[in-house]
């Protein structure tokens, strides 16, 4: 019995780390299959997706470095050419370098930085300031790609923020609600 029990508990790292392997690809295919979901808007580059919501809903459930970890993966697939990305505009390592490129690279930034701030969930203030600090780092990575393009920060704030701010509360609300409701069981498996 003793060596039975011995070999149940060293199966138990390799489950919680096969877990966890699992999860980084399924947080990225979540904001993969988010960045389908996308409608172009007049007068901006810059599509409408429900990509920062994935992000910040991978970031709340996974924590910190597996939600980082899996929008690096997310970031790797669409740099390498993989359908990953919303269907608008160039593909593959292209994509990184245009209007939304910016808001790509901060996904990493904002899922960690939700992780961390969010924890377990447990209380409304920390969960909703990890949602709403994951979203700002999210525009200020956006702005400074525009900011780069255009010159001009005002065009940048007029074709990157202005016209998501509406959409953009909506999202931090679902993922304030779904991430209070999931986070702790979820995390209790990784």
């Amino acid at each position: 019995m003793h060596e039975a029990q011995t070999a149940a508990l060293s199966l138990l790292p390799r489950a919680l780390t096969a877990r966890r392997a699992l999860a980084v690809p399924l947080g990225a295919a979540l904001v993969a299959a988010a960045a389908q979901i996308s409608v172009p808007l007049p007068g901006t580059p810059v599509p409408v997706t429900l990509q920062p919501l994935a992000v910040l809903v991978v970031g709340g459930l996974l924590g910190a470095p597996l939600g980082a970890a899996s929008l690096l993966l997310y970031l790797a697939l669409g740099a390498a050419g993989l359908p990953v990305f919303t269907p608008f505009g160039v593909p593959g390592l292209g994509r990184l370098l245009g209007p939304t490129g910016g808001y790509l690279l901060a996904y990493p930034l904002a899922a960690f930085a939700v992780g961390r701030i969010a924890g377990d969930a447990a209380r409304w203030g920390p969960l909703v300031l990890g949602v709403l600090a994951g979203l700002a780092l999210i525009h200020l990575g956006g702005l400074a790609q525009l900011l780069l393009i255009t010159g001009s920060l005002r065009s940048a704030v007029q074709l990157g923020t202005l016209p998501f701010l509406l959409g953009d509360l909506g999202k931090v609300a679902v993922a304030v609600l779904l991430l209070q409701r999931t986070v702790r069981s979820v995390r209790a498996r990784l």
